[in-house]
């Protein structure tokens, strides 16, 4: 019944509903009909509003209706995501609920019920929704927030126009907070359906005071809490108050002349702030001006110097703005008070004495006018006229007149003019002269040396001329013989006349001359003379010859001709005696009679004959004059000129010795008058151009300087000299030397082994020295290098270092040094390659290799070789040449030096095919070597060897030992000890596993120890049979010191009862017993876990790079001896056993440590800028290969090419590789271990 039912439901409401009906479980009982109405609703944008309605319809759908448009009976509302219907409907709540009302929502709504079996549809009254939309902006003209400038009593207009709004908001505008009444507004329709705008202007007249304020213009709605605003700000412009000029004192305009007047002008008010400038007679004096924005002022401060030229002037100070209507101004005129500004005095103050003296006084302009009187000393005088004229600026020009008569005692007193006023009564204006009244001296007389007394020339005589009185003071001037005596000019000449400035004492004169005596002073006449008066007095001077002079009859002299010279002695008193001498030698000649001479004393003359020749060039002849009277000695002499053909002297050098690259001068030592026109050089043949080369020039002496000479100089110069008069010509030889070159050494100078050899060096050089061959061996610090075994030899341009039965100890670098003293010495390198069969490195009689048979492991067999010349290696397989034409197998070969390898590269390793005896066979043309290696199974470590204590405390001992063949997986040691007497054993575990050093502590003191080292590996372990796995020690006592062990090596165990106690043997042959029968049951497992383990461990020693695995196994291959025992190559002096892992072997070939020897040697003659000679041989590399020599085979290590030291903070121990592999397996547990890992019996 419920079922049909509900179908018929479902048919009625099908023109009704789409979706979502709402079924009202409301019982059929209610009455059907609404019991809330929904009421007309108003709100603001964005607000929610919820229209109710309130029904009894049971088995109704409900829903609304807006403008018409039904919503649907859905509560969501799906179409209109802000619409939702709110309520229980359970009790018939359908309230309509609209989130984030805008104004599409702005409509009629109504709530609609659905007819149903309980009554018809039902429809509520329709609503109104109303939206009111408050306005966003206001836009106001001018733009808000702006500055408007107005002029104060104008009027203007503003608008303001509100954004879209509902309803219509209104507009008001405020001035300065007060409302503008007579607003326009109009409403316009907004830019959508029921939006409007309004839109306000109004009418504004600003004032003064409303500067600065601001006109708002204000929108209110009921949409809006509080209206919105726009306002301006209103600059309003005004003109400025008058100006008002400050004055200093009470007097307006008067001033004085010089006073600094400062006047102030202010003006207040205005906007903007007045503008202030001065006038001056309506001329514009000062423009600058300031404002106080604070107070409104603005002001303008003069100053200026008032002079006299200012009276009468109108002093005015303008104020302005730019919206004055015209220019307001306040003035004053200036009554300039000053004093005459000079004083003058006419006429002369000098006179003779009892004559008048007239002067007349006058004054610049004053104002008001001045009042002259005169004055002498302190006497007044009185004037004889007194004149007043108009001046300038307003002022009065006073004059006074004076005529008095001079009087002797009036000399020196002071006239002076006074000008004075009642206006300046602190200040007093004078003029003044001083009287200079004139009358001669009384006496004048010379003080000097007696008359008659006889003076020397060059004496020092004062003369001193007095006179008594006079005015002006007398004007002393002395005269010489009727000239005024004068002082020389020339400064740079010596002063022979000092004259000396009148000088006064008292009423006394005097004026000083001081003579240097000279010939002209003798019998001269010095009168001084002051006006009328005048004094004399005559000096007697004895002087030696003014002048000596040579005449000769000839001016062209040469050799053989006669030369006749005559000495002249001008003047001297008293006479002089002449004589002659050349060079020193004295000369007899002919005097001639004495005659009077100038400044009133005697002449004299000698003559002397030569006879010249080509010596006496240059040679000087003197005529002296001697006076026996004064002492006194003068000379003149006389450079003979003989023109002679150039001659070479006898210092001319023949042979010019000269360094190679260096300079060199070929001197000339010549003599010719006149000097040589030319100097030419000629060598072999060819003429040096005068002019310069390149490498040579001709000094101005004619000296030849060559720069830059080589060998091919060195030879005979031959000199061509010539002059007017004739030529000569001279061999100058240049001896060129040069440093050492070698011409010739062999390199490489080969031997066989005990044979004996000669290595020659031949040079050039020049001198040849007998001892100039030195020769040194190469090589590392701390070989041998001494030459004592070897001859060395030199002849010659040859030296030889002679080697005997040669030995391969002797092989390596020479050096030749050939140092004849000329710098640099010549170096040559000559390798010597001592040749010898080939030697094959084998450590042991059979090497192992080790790599699993699983055919996917490789494996590589490293043979190294020495011998020289270069090897060829061949490669057996139990016995049978093996056929490299297999892709399975891959030769490199290396050489370098004397050093040779060849691995061999063997993939998809096989237990079946390649388990066998691998032999390496080296050749070369003087033998051959061989060595066998055993590639073998993965397998467990051989026991280490050569267990030995190397320090010992009285708590510790330190242990080394050779690790053994790791059966091709990584191995750790462990080391067991016991105490002897005591039951146990101990453990300690080497770390870092790899290490072949560890100290072993916690020991006792005074205690023999029994001391094993196992190796193990993934596999098993060693064992302890091996002899070198076990020592003996004995640790000193507390009072010992630390020492180095004392200790033999193990030897077999001693007869007797064993002390190993009972219970660990039974328990280790039992765990034995079960170890076998765990292995066989556990056996058909081995096969099934063989790959996967193998996979493992292919991924585990993958994840290092290629470059570290590459970088470290080269490491292992290189380093030998007691380093890293793992290496497939050992020292020649050791012969344990070494041994090392192949597996993922890659190759690397730099030289080991043990090969760089050489040419480390050779690094230190690089810095000597010496090229190494070549090839060792002619078949074997560089020492020190070429970067990329080796081609992509290094491409992952990078190495310097002469650098054979692996970098440190690359390397990586390769055996890490595994370190994770061998720690995730259990050596006890034998299903751990796969089988094919245990090896195979081949």
């Amino acid at each position: 019944m419920a079922l049909s039912t509900r179908i018929k439901a479902e048919l009625l409401l099908l023109g009704l509903l789409t979706t979502g009906l709402t079924q009202v479980p409301i019982l059929a009982s209610a009455p059907r009909g609404f019991w809330a109405l929904p009421e007309n609703l108003t709100v603001v944008e964005g607000a929610i509003a919820e229209l109710r309605c309130g029904v009894h319809a049971p088995g109704s759908a409900v829903q609304w209706a807006k403008d018409g448009l039904l919503l649907g009976p859905d509560p969501r509302i799906p179409s209109f995501p802000r619409y939702r219907l709110e309520g229980d409907p359970a009790k018939g709540e359908f309230h309509l609920h609209i989130e984030a009302c805008d104004l599409s929502d702005d409509a009629e709504y109504e709530c609609q019920v659905g007819r149903s079996e309980t009554g018809p549809e039902l429809v509520s009254p329709r609503v109104i929704l109303s939206i009111l939309v408050p306005p966003k902006v206001l836009q106001l003209t001018p733009e808000a927030g702006s500055t408007v400038t107005w002029v104060a009593g104008q009027e203007y207009t503003v608008s303001c126009v509100s954004g879209d709004a509902k309803p219509a908001p209104d507009i008001t505008f405020l001035l300065s907070g007060q409302t503008i009444s007579g607003i326009s507004a109009n409403v316009n329709e907004g830019s959508q359906q029921k939006l409007f705008t309004t839109e306000a202007t109004a009418r504004v007249t600003p004032q003064s005071s409303d500067n600065g304020q601001l006109l708002v213009c204000e929108g209110s709605s009921p949409a809006l809490d509080t209206p919105i605003k726009a306002s301006v700000t209103m600059n309003v412009l005004f003109p400025p108050g008058p100006p008002v000029i400050e004055w200093p004192g009470l007097d307006e305009g008067q001033v004085r002349a010089g006073q600094s007047l400062e006047l102030s002008c202010t003006a207040r008010g205005g906007n903007p702030l007045a503008t202030l400038q001065w006038l001056k007679n309506g001329q514009p004096v000062s423009t600058a001006w300031g404002t106080e924005h604070a107070q409104a002022v603005a002001r303008s401060l003069l100053v200026m110097i008032v002079r006299p030229e200012d009276h009468g002037v109108r002093l005015s100070c303008e104020a302005y703005n730019s919206v004055s209507t015209g220019i307001q101004e306040h003035g004053v005129t200036l009554q300039v008070t000053f004093p005459p500004s000079a004083i003058t005095i006419l006429g002369s103050a000098s006179q003779s004495e009892n004559k008048n003296v007239t002067v007349s006084c006058i004054t610049k302009s004053s104002r008001p006018r001045v009042l002259l009187r005169w004055w002498l000393g302190w006497r007044q005088l009185q004037p004889s006229e007194e004149t007043v004229m108009d001046g300038l600026h307003g002022g009065h020009i006073s004059m006074s007149n004076l005529t008095f008569l001079a009087r002797r005692e009036d000399n020196g007193l002071t006239l002076t003019c006074e000008a004075f006023s009642e206006a300046f009564t602190k200040e007093t204006f004078k003029k003044s002269l001083t009287l200079n009244v004139k009358y001669p001296a009384q006496k004048l007389w010379i003080e000097g040396p007696p008359e008659g007394q006889r003076l020397r020339a060059g004496n020092r005589v004062r003369l001193v001329c007095l006179a008594i009185g006079g005015n002006p003071d007398p004007s002393l001037t002395w005269y010489k013989d009727s000239r005024t005596v004068t002082e020389p000019r020339p400064p740079q000449e010596p002063r022979r006349v000092q004259l000396g400035s009148v000088e006064k004492s008292g009423s006394i004169f005097s004026r000083e001359l001081v003579l240097i005596t000279g010939p002209s002073d003798n019998q001269a006449k010095f009168t001084c003379k002051a006006g009328q008066l005048s004094a004399s007095t005559q000096l007697v001077v004895q002087f030696p010859p003014t002048n000596v002079t040579i005449l000769a009859n000839a001016s062209t002299l040469r050799p053989g001709d006669a030369l006749n010279l005559t000495c002249v002695s001008v003047s001297s008193n008293p006479p002089v005696n002449l004589s002659w001498d050349k060079e020193g030698e004295r000369l007899e000649g002919v005097a001639a009679q004495p005659r009077r001479a100038p400044f009133k004393g005697s002449a004299a003359a000698r003559s002397v004959l030569l006879r010249l020749s080509s010596r006496d060039h240059g040679h000087r002849v003197t005529c002296s004059a001697h006076s026996t009277e004064l002492r006194e000695t003068v000379s003149a002499f006389y450079r003979l000129n003989v023109l002679y053909p150039p001659e070479f002297l006898g210092e001319q050098v023949l042979v010019v010795t000269a360094v190679e690259q260096g300079e060199a001068l070929l001197p000339v030592s010549v003599s010719a008058n006149p000097a040589p026109e030319a100097f030419n050089w000629t060598f072999r043949g060819y003429r040096l151009s005068p002019a310069g080369g390149p490498r040579h020039r001709i000094l101005s002496g004619g000296a030849l300087q060559l720069w830059n000479v080589t060998r091919a100089d060195d030879g005979l110069y031959q000199l061509h000299c010539q002059n007017s008069e004739g030529t000569a010509e001279a061999l100058v030889r240049l001896d060129v030397q040069y440093a050492p070159t070698i011409r010739a050494l062999q390199d490489p100078t080969e031997v066989n082994v005990g044979a004996s050899v000669d290595i020659v060096c031949t040079v050039d050089a020049n001198p040849i020295l007998p001892e100039m061959f030195t020769w040194e061996r190469l090589g590392e610090e701390g070989e041998d290098q001494s030459l004592d075994d070897m001859e060395k030899m030199s002849k010659g341009s040859t030296g030889r270092l002679r080697i005997h039965h040669a030995k391969l100890t002797q092989a390596g670098a020479y050096q030749c040094i050939v140092d004849n003293g000329v710098a640099p010495p010549a170096r040559g390198l000559v390798r010597l390659v001592v040749r010898f069969a080939p030697h094959v490195e084998h450590p042991a009689p059979l090497t192992k290799v080790a790599a699993a048979g699983d055919s996917t492991s490789s494996a590589t067999l490293h043979c190294r070789a020495r011998g020289v010349p270069n090897i060829v290696f061949t490669w057996t397989k139990n016995g049978v040449p093996l056929d490299l034409q297999d892709p399975r197998y891959t030769e490199h070969t290396y050489h370098q030096g004397g050093v040779h390898s060849s691995l061999l590269t063997i993939t998809n390793v096989s237990a079946a095919q390649d388990y066998a005896l691998f032999t390496c066979i080296a050749t070369n043309p003087l033998g051959s070597d061989h060595t066998n290696i055993q590639l073998v199974s993965i397998s467990r470590p051989d026991p280490p060897s050569g267990l030995k204590a190397v320090s010992m405390t009285p708590y510790s001992v330190g242990l080394e030992w050779k690790p053994g063949f790791d059966g091709g997986l990584p191995q750790r040691f462990q080391i067991r000890y016991e105490a002897l007497g005591t039951p146990g054993f101990l453990y300690m575990d080497v770390l870092p596993p790899q290490a072949t050093t560890f100290t072993l502590t916690g020991l006792q003191p005074s205690t023999r120890y029994r001391v094993w080292l196992l190796a193990s590996n993934a596999l098993g372990d060693s064992g302890l049979v091996d002899k070198g796995s076990q020592i003996s020690i004995t640790t000193p006592g507390l009072d010992q010191p630390s020492r180095e062990p004392d200790y033999q090596l193990p030897t077999e165990q001693p007869a007797g009862p064993s002390e190993m106690p009972l219970l660990p043997v039974l328990l280790a042959v039992g765990g034995l017993l079960l170890l076998s029968n765990a292995s066989c049951v556990g056996g058909f497992l081995w096969q099934r876990r063989l790959k996967r383990l193998a996979e493992g461990i292919s991924e585990k020693t993958e994840t290092g790079s290629e470059e570290d695995r590459v970088r470290n196994e080269y490491e292992e291959s290189q380093w030998t001896g007691d380093r890293d025992t793992r290496s497939s190559t050992v020292s020649t002096t050791d012969v344990e056993p070494h041994y090392h892992s192949m597996r993922d072997f890659s190759p690397q070939l730099p030289p080991t440590m043990e090969e760089v020897s050489y040419p480390r040697g050779l690094r230190a003659l690089e810095e000597e800028n010496m090229a190494f000679p070549g090839h060792l041989y002619d078949e074997v590399e560089r020492v020190c290969a070429p970067s990329q020599a080796w081609g992509p085979l290094y491409d992952e290590v990078q190495m310097d090419s002469c650098d054979f030291r692996w970098p440190g903070d690359r390397y990586e121990d390769a055996r890490g590789i595994y370190d994770q592999v061998a720690g995730d397996l259990d050596p006890v547990d034998p299903d751990a271990i796969p089988f094919e890992l245990r090896g195979h019996l081949v």
